[in-house]
């Protein structure tokens, strides 16, 4: 009876202490709303003993993929993927879900074998800051700078395309797709040319989020141009710099990355430590949360 007892009591021991494995694969580390969604995440999960590792894809889509395999291969308790391109990540996909590790994304999307992505409105807040800049700008013209590999990039450039077909008073000088591998070099290259190319014919420029949106800012300062920039995702930084009465940085779109990555690691608790199976958990296969539209003063 005593050794039953023995036994009984080791294996309540090792279960309560199982550690929980959790990989998290960066679509791109350098940008602020992954480091910021992972601040949130760290926040949450201190003090709880879990093993989470991190690996960074670099803007590649291909690499998020492979990052992704490498993680099902590990045979990890669940997987968080940060603002990725999947299209190239069905077959990983497919094999965690096979080997029954869930996978939660953060403004990635949903695709068939995620269990539910937390983001926010991308639609929403590419209208809420494009109707600022066409109606503040009114007539005049525009740098269009957009992101096509990224769903919120993409939904949010969208709806700016359709907003300028009502405003036939302003015009774009260029369109511009930001090379994500090295977004911050890549659109200061682009504003430095079309900086020179046409100086104060620029108005205002439109950037999908707001470190290009940062990038435009400081470039067309130095230049001496004075148009209205305006960025999406509310970092702290693009917050001040909006609130700053002396900046062309116009406005930002606040998302509240700290809070879905600490949502993130609530939802893998229930399905990892309680047992909660995640086809039960959502009624829709994504949840948005509220971003606000901030201006200066």
């Amino acid at each position: 009876m005593k050794r039953l007892i023995i036994l009984a009591a080791a294996v309540l021991l090792t279960v309560a202490t199982a550690q929980v494995n959790v990989a998290w694969v960066h679509s791109n580390a350098a940008a602020q709303s992954e480091q910021r969604v992972k601040d949130g995440f760290e926040e949450w999960v201190e003090g709880r003993g879990w093993n989470v590792s991190f690996v960074d894809s670099g803007g590649s889509a291909e690499r998020t993929a492979e990052n992704l395999q490498n993680a099902v291969s590990r045979g990890v308790d669940a997987i968080i993927l940060t603002m990725s391109d999947l299209r190239a990540s069905a077959a990983a996909i497919q094999q965690a879900a096979d080997a029954g590790i869930p996978i939660f994304t953060v403004d990635s999307g949903w695709v068939p074998g995620v269990v539910v992505d937390v983001t926010t409105n991308n639609w929403d807040m590419g209208a809420k800051v494009s109707v600022f800049l066409l109606d503040s700008i009114g007539e005049g013209n525009i740098i269009f700078l957009r992101m096509a590999e990224h769903h919120g990039t993409r939904k949010r450039g969208d709806v700016m395309e359709v907003m300028l077909r009502e405003y036939p008073n302003v015009r774009v000088l260029e369109e511009h797709n930001i090379d994500y591998t090295a977004f911050f070099e890549d659109t200061t290259r682009v504003m430095q040319d079309f900086a020179a190319r046409y100086g104060d014919q620029i108005d205002g420029v439109w950037a999908p989020w707001d470190e290009p949106a940062q990038a435009a800012v400081n470039v067309l300062q130095a230049a001496g141009i004075d148009a209205i920039v305006t960025g999406i995702d509310g970092h702290p930084q693009a917050v001040q710099e909006v609130m700053n009465p002396d900046s062309i940085f116009a406005a930002t779109v606040a998302q509240p990355f700290e809070e879905m990555g600490a949502q993130v690691g609530e939802w893998i608790r229930q399905v990892v430590e309680d047992g909660v199976d995640p086809d039960t958990m959502f009624s829709t296969n994504t949840i948005y949360m509220n971003a606000p539209l901030v201006t200066g003063p």
